[in-house]
């Protein structure tokens, strides 16, 4: 799986754990600064500058069917913390469109009511946490763990409780920290200014929610809980990313903000979420729900969705990361295969 999908899969699943309790927290941009970088010769400086004020972002492909036509912004994640967005481009599309169609997610749906899901709180704080009460020197290898000491030490400092937590969790936060601290952030930048212009225009959003019903969240939680996922692999995946990738992170970034799309096309498109969501995938929790083949299944619900937008309305504008966008089989692909043309952005 890709980037946005594969983020979509771990925050569905930890949705689940934390039974919807929480959403992810607004990240402050912060300056740019010295950050550990693992190489041979142990802990080097990573000096990138991170761009600010006012950024044109990339322009827009456009998909066309006779006198019907999809515009489609590539996002990315993260952006630059201190970034003003002026989406001039975005801003006419939108005008001359009657559907604005949301990036696409998935939602795991519990009707379990408000007391049922304080009732299964114990239950997801201990999906949160390694089995019987073991820490993460006891569960993961010396050498990972060895890894993970010194990152932990510069971007979380002394946080005891995250010892107990899964691999998959505690690396999580660790990733999160380190963008954050690197000038980077995760806040929404894209969709607000989406959202407000397709307001100004009278059109409401449509969804692309790929949803999952859990009609059984208890047996859910417990077979989260008790395993059969492997996630050495997610937490080994994104410590190289807080070790070796962060630079290339903050040109992505850059690139994103002064549209530079050529730059993003040749750029390596890893995901260190790739991992993660594998482990998650191949689960009996997944498959029991239907959640193994959830790259596939999310671009054809999408697929769907933007065939009717092109046969009803003659301008369409939608948002989808730039990963999947691009990549081999990905969404832009799926839509060269029902025959419709598509234009690049310069």
């Amino acid at each position: 799986m890709r980037e946005a999908v594969r983020n979509v899969v771990v925050r569905s699943v930890l949705a689940l754990a934390w039974m919807a309790s929480a959403a992810a927290a607004q990240e402050a941009a912060a300056p740019p600064v010295a950050a550990p970088v693992s190489g041979q010769g142990g802990i080097v400086d990573l000096d990138a500058m991170v761009v600010r004020g006012v950024q044109p972002g990339p322009g827009l492909w456009k998909v066309t069917q006779g006198e019907h036509t999809l515009w489609i912004l590539g996002t990315i994640a993260p952006l630059p913390g201190n970034m003003t967005w002026q989406a001039d481009e975005v801003e006419q599309a939108i005008a001359q469109s009657q559907q604005i169609l949301a990036s696409p997610s998935v939602k795991l749906d519990a009707d379990v009511g408000f007391f049922g899901k304080l009732a299964l709180v114990p239950s997801a704080m201990k999906a949160m946490k390694n089995p019987d009460g073991a820490t993460l020197q006891e569960v993961l290898p010396a050498d990972l763990y060895a890894r993970w000491v010194p990152l932990k030490a510069y971007y979380l400092g002394r946080d005891g409780g995250i010892e107990k937590k899964r691999p998959m969790m505690a690396a999580g936060e660790l990733y999160q920290a380190a963008i954050k601290k690197n000038g980077l952030s995760r806040k929404p930048v894209v969709w607000p200014v989406v959202e407000a212009a397709a307001k100004r225009h009278g059109l409401k959003p449509t969804p692309t929610t790929l949803e999952f019903k859990v009609t059984d969240p208890k047996q859910a939680l417990r077979e989260f809980t008790a395993g059969g996922m492997n996630d050495t692999a997610c937490f080994r995946s994104l410590l190289n990313a807080v070790q070796n990738d962060l630079p290339t992170m903050v040109e992505r970034a850059n690139a994103w903000a002064v549209g530079d799309i050529e730059r993003l096309r040749n750029m390596p498109r890893e995901d260190p979420m790739a991992a993660c969501s594998a482990a998650i995938s191949q689960t009996q929790f997944a498959r029991n729900r239907g959640m193994d083949r959830l790259e596939e299944r999310l671009r054809e619900h999408w697929v769907g969705i933007v065939r009717k937008s092109l046969r009803t309305n003659t301008g369409t504008f939608a948002v989808l990361p730039l990963s999947v966008l691009l990549a081999p089989n990905g969404y832009l692909d799926a839509l060269r295969a029902e025959g419709y043309e598509i234009t690049a952005p310069e």
